[in-house]
């Protein structure tokens, strides 16, 4: 049986569902809806966590480690793009011939049969997809949700709605988003990323047409007017079913937002739509970027024909997603904050939001590049982009699943910044050390990075502690 197989919730419902890496964001998200569907699912992963323990709890048969009897008798596989031919479960089932299928294509088949919103796009994703999830329970529409992250409010990834729509996370890092095939999608921005699945931009946007080709018939594409990357895609569409909504600050778009507040804490803006004055968009979450996404939530929702009160109420109930600028304490007036930015452009609007937080005191940062591939590509751009902290401390690289690359390392950026502002140092408990030791009251001290450097929050915030 092969990938491109077709089945219906009601055929998955009748098979026993193994997942070889269920512990990603990804997968245990898909995971938890099965089992709210009363799905029978099992699964493993190379390491245990909270998110194994919870979905134990919600039933699932679940083993750490990669062994061959894990995979019982399992009637269908579902892997994530890091699981290789060599794991001894896959490559069990390919012997007993039982069809494997990857992540996006098991998440394809739960959204088949609902009114479903991808949202793609280079950068802010999950945020988007996390912000239109609230904003339509809060509309009343309870949808079904998958997203990259763990929801603040909700304390999930994903969810198992009673209502018709399904949203979902499309990641293009692979162009594995093309098997969802939605209703409708959002596409926040086009630049490169990812550069060890695409060679040059040009194969982004041609992924990208592909993934707008794959919208159903007389869908809808909601699009940021304002990117640079996305007028250059929507030049190369030909469809002329789609309904095509843009937002952004700029006049062209059809939801704009105008006279914009940036407060340490919160942001402000209205929204008006071809003229017609919408309302105030509050968010309980910083930046300008954040306002995009939520005015990007808001269009879909739009779209949808939802309650526009209801989504101003949902959208300003909205406090973020884990690794999404996210608090993880304060001592002595030191705010901790962890962040997933992983590409300069990310880490540009992540540090603007904190040097607005900061006020006058000051931004350290340490950052973790991810992928060897990424680090060789943008190293000058992530030069530039860490120059807007008063002080960098440089992790190594994050190698994730490649293969490290002869002279490619974090000193490649280091090199490039001021060298009064930035310090090469691979040992995390060095680097928290001398975080502690630098930091004053009022400063922020963020964490970046899309690797482990995660868990650095609480080591931080105790060393503040103990000064």
């Amino acid at each position: 049986m092969s990938l491109s197989t077709q089945y219906s919730l009601s055929e998955l419902a009748k098979l026993k569902i193994h997942f070889i890496g269920i512990g990603g964001s990804g997968m245990s998200g898909i995971a938890r809806i099965m089992l709210a569907k009363g799905f029978t699912v099992s699964g493993s992963d190379k390491n245990d966590s909270p998110l194994l323990t919870s979905l134990k709890a919600l039933g699932a048969r679940i083993e750490v480690g990669h062994k061959e009897e894990n995979l019982g008798d399992a009637q269908l596989v579902i892997i994530s793009a890091a699981i290789r031919e060599d794991n001894p479960e896959l490559a069990l089932a390919r012997e007993k011939m039982i069809p494997v299928a990857a992540r996006a294509q098991a998440l394809a088949w739960l959204m088949s049969e609902s009114t479903s919103i991808a949202v793609a796009g280079t950068h802010g994703k999950t945020t988007t997809t996390a912000m239109l999830a609230v904003a339509l329970q809060a509309a009343g529409a309870d949808p079904s949700f998958a997203v990259g992250g763990t929801i603040n409010t909700a304390g999930t990834n994903a969810h198992s709605g009673s209502g018709s729509i399904f949203i979902a996370e499309a990641d293009e890092s692979d162009g594995s988003f093309l098997a969802y095939k939605p209703s409708g999608a959002i596409i926040t921005n086009v630049e490169l990323d990812h550069v060890d699945h695409f060679a040059d931009v040009e194969a982004v946007f041609r992924v990208f047409e592909q993934f707008i080709s794959s919208i159903q018939a007389n869908g809808f594409l909601v699009a940021c007017g304002d990117d640079a990357g996305v007028k250059q895609l929507l030049t190369r569409i030909t469809r002329k079913d789609l309904k095509i909504l843009l937002y952004g600050k700029g006049e062209n778009n059809d939801f704009q937002i105008q006279r914009i507040q940036l407060n340490p804490l919160s942001s402000l803006a209205s929204i008006s739509s071809t003229g017609r004055k919408v309302g105030e968009l509050n968010l309980s979450v910083v930046g300008e970027h954040n306002l995009l996404n939520a005015l990007a939530a808001f269009t879909a929702a739009s779209a949808l024909n939802m309650a526009e009160d209801k989504l101003f109420t949902g959208l300003k109930s909205f406090t973020g997603t884990r690794r999404r600028f996210e608090l993880k304490g304060e001592v002595s007036g030191i705010k901790v904050i962890d962040d997933y930015g992983h590409h300069p452009t990310e880490i540009i609007a992540t540090l603007t939001a904190a040097k607005n937080l900061a006020q006058s005191a000051r931004v350290l940062v340490i950052f973790q590049p991810h992928r060897y591939s990424r680090t060789a590509a943008f190293f000058e751009q992530f030069s530039a982009a860490l120059s807007n902290a008063d002080f960098t401390f440089l992790l190594e690289v994050y190698a994730a699943s490649e293969k490290a690359i002869p002279g490619v390392s974090s000193l490649m950026i280091a090199r490039n910044m001021d060298q009064t502002k930035v310090r090469f140092e691979p040992s995390m408990l060095e680097v928290v050390s001398e975080i502690t030791k630098m930091a004053k009251s009022g400063d922020v001290i963020i964490t970046l990075g899309a690797g482990d450097i995660s868990s650095l929050g609480e080591p931080i915030l105790q060393s503040l502690a103990s000064r």
